[in-house]
């Protein structure tokens, strides 16, 4: 019976690296990828596969995407899409590197590494601003109903989609901003107690991306981590659902396609990157990628 790759619903980690990777032509992709059916088969690896990768196999998966890349007023989203993306987890630095290093040795040859990014924990979870990341995320059942896919049979059920952005964070605008600003006009959440505000303006992020605002409700489940290094901090948003519909249509309302209004984070971050990827199941204790002829 297959599962879902254990890592995506389990809790954040101490620390990540983010891989992603651009397949090679001709360099036998297939082969490289049923290698990693075992290394990601526990919860210190999750694997995706972006949607190039997918048609490149001569294969289709209903709902993969290329990530779209957006303009709305005064923002940019970009798309950076992979071909692979790889999110190895754990508590200790040594053990994500050999992880890694596994990961890019059994891929080498077919795919050239494009990208690779440390993240870590922040106190109970938040993001290097101070405000908690995730607050509203499901939990339980619903968790699993927004991030799982169900009913869609062998090789799908159990697999997940996701969206990852890299945040980059501009924190010397950011510390000039009064706290009642950031509490109520750009967050929409008091710093202090982690309290909504009721009253805050429409272009808070909380009020853009209130579930219960879409029809039908736009559920996703996060799983972001900060990053920081010699480039700068911020955050890599990397959130999971059965489709990408409830992320994308989120993301549509941030940037105001939809009524001119713009998230509030926009006054101080952006995002750098952007890519959509199929999450296969686990059956027997390695990746199922059935799915996809393999």
């Amino acid at each position: 019976m297959s599962s879902h790759q254990s890592g995506i619903m389990d809790p954040v980690p101490g620390l990540s690296r983010y891989l992603e990777f651009s397949a090679l032509p001709e360099a036998g992709t297939a082969q490289s990828l049923t290698g990693l059916k075992a290394l990601a088969g526990g919860g210190e690896v999750v694997l995706g596969l972006g949607p190039g990768l997918v048609l490149g196999l001569g294969q289709a998966i209903d709902g993969l995407r290329p990530f779209p890349a957006l303009s709305g007023p005064g923002c940019e989203v970009p798309s950076t899409q992979a071909d692979l993306w790889i999110w190895v987890r754990g508590g200790d630095r040594g053990e994500i590197f050999h992880h890694g290093r596994a990961v890019i040795d059994q891929l080498a040859g077919s795919f050239r590494l494009d990208q690779m990014i440390d993240g870590f924990k922040y106190g109970r979870g938040q993001d290097l601003t101070g405000y908690e990341d995730g607050t509203e995320n499901p939990v339980g059942d619903e968790a699993v109903d927004a991030a799982l896919v169900a009913g869609r049979g062998a090789g799908m059920d159990g697999s997940s989609f996701v969206a990852v952005q890299q945040w980059a964070h501009d924190f010397d605008h950011f510390d000039s901003i009064d706290q009642d600003d950031k509490d109520n006009n750009i967050i929409g959440r008091r710093l202090s107690d982690n309290e909504e505000l009721d009253d805050a303006p429409v272009c808070a992020h909380v009020k853009r991306t209130a579930a219960g605002q879409f029809e039908p409700r736009s559920v996703i489940l996060r799983r972001s981590m900060p990053w920081a290094d010699a480039s700068g901090e911020g955050l890599m948003f990397v959130a999971f659902g059965k489709s990408l519909d409830a992320f994308e249509v989120q993301m549509r309302r941030m940037t105001g396609l939809d009524d001119n209004v713009v998230d509030g984070l926009f006054r101080f971050t952006r995002p750098i990157s952007g890519g959509y990827f199929w999450c296969p199941p686990v059956a027997g204790g390695s990746l199922d990628l059935s799915a996809i002829g393999l």
